[in-house]
C-alpha cells in the first residue's frame, strides 16, 4: 500500500509551532566517544533544517522515524502529538529510495564499504573496496542506522556526514544523511527494531 505524504505527516512539516531545541538538549559526543565532536554552528544552515520540536497529528506510533524526502526533513514521532525534526540530505536523481523498513543494526563510527556499482562510477573509491575504517573522514560520519526489510539489509542507511552543508539537498547515493550531532541524537533515541517510513518524493 502506498503511503501518502499527507496522511503520514499530517501537520508536521507545515507546523506553525516549531520550537528550536536549546543548546542544552542538542546532542554532544559522549565521554567514551573515540572521536569527540565540537558543537555544530546551526546558523550555517537554513532554519527549516535545524533541530526543532514540531506538532504532529499523523497516524504513526511514537518511536517511528519518518523521512520526508520532498522537504529533506527527518522526524522522530514523540508522545503527546509532538515530533523531533531535523534536516537531512537525500538521494540524487536516479538514486532515491522509498518504502518501509526497520532499524536492523546501529553502529558508532561505522566502517564504510562502497558498493561495486559506486566503484564502477567512481574508480578512485576502489582503494576502499575492503572497507574504510570509521572516523572523522569516513563518509558515514559519527553514527549509522542500517535499514532492513524482512530481516535483510536494504543497503540503505541513515547516517552522519563529512559534508554538513549538503543537508537540505539531494546529494547522496540514496542513503539519508544527517549532521553528525543530529544523527548522534537520533542514534540515542531510536532502538533496533524501530519502524522507518521513507516517503516517495511527490507522493
Amino acid at each position: 500500500m502506498m503511503l501518502s505524504r499527507r496522511s503520514v505527516l499530517a501537520g508536521a512539516s507545515a507546523a506553525v509551532v516549531a520550537a528550536p531545541l536549546s543548546a542544552a538538549v542538542l546532542a554532544q559526543s559522549s565521554e567514551d566517544d573515540p572521536y569527540p565532536l565540537p558543537p555544530f554552528n546551526y546558523s550555517k544552515i537554513p532554519e527549516a533544517f535545524r533541530p526543532a520540536i514540531v506538532e504532529y497529528t499523523g497516524r504513526q506510533w511514537p518511536g517511528t522515524v519518518i523521512v520526508d524526502t520532498q522537504n529533506r526533513q527527518l522526524y522522530l514521532v514523540l508522545q503527546g502529538g509532538k515530533a523531533m525534526r531535523w534536516g537531512c540530505a537525500v538521494g540524487r536523481d536516479g538514486f532515491r529510495w522509498a518504502g518501509l523498513a526497520d532499524v536492523g543494526r546501529k553502529v558508532m563510527w561505522p566502517r564504510w564499504t562502497p558498493p561495486k556499482e559506486m566503484i564502477a562510477r567512481s574508480p578512485e573509491k576502489a582503494k576502499w573496496a575492503n572497507g574504510m575504517p570509521g572516523g572523522p573522514d569516513n563518509p558515514l560520519g559519527a553514527r549509522a542506522l542500517y535499514l532492513y526489510q524482512n530481516g535483510n539489509d536494504t543497503l540503505y542507511r541513515i547516517h552522519g556526514t563529512t559534508e554538513p552543508m549538503s543537508i537540505g539537498k539531494n546529494a547522496s547515493s540514496g542513503c539519508i544523511r544527517m549532521i553528525n550531532q543530529d544523527v548522534i541524537e537520533l542514534y540515542r533515541r531510536v532502538p533496533i527494531g524501530s519502524r522507518v517510513v521513507v516517503l516517495a518524493e511527490g507522493v
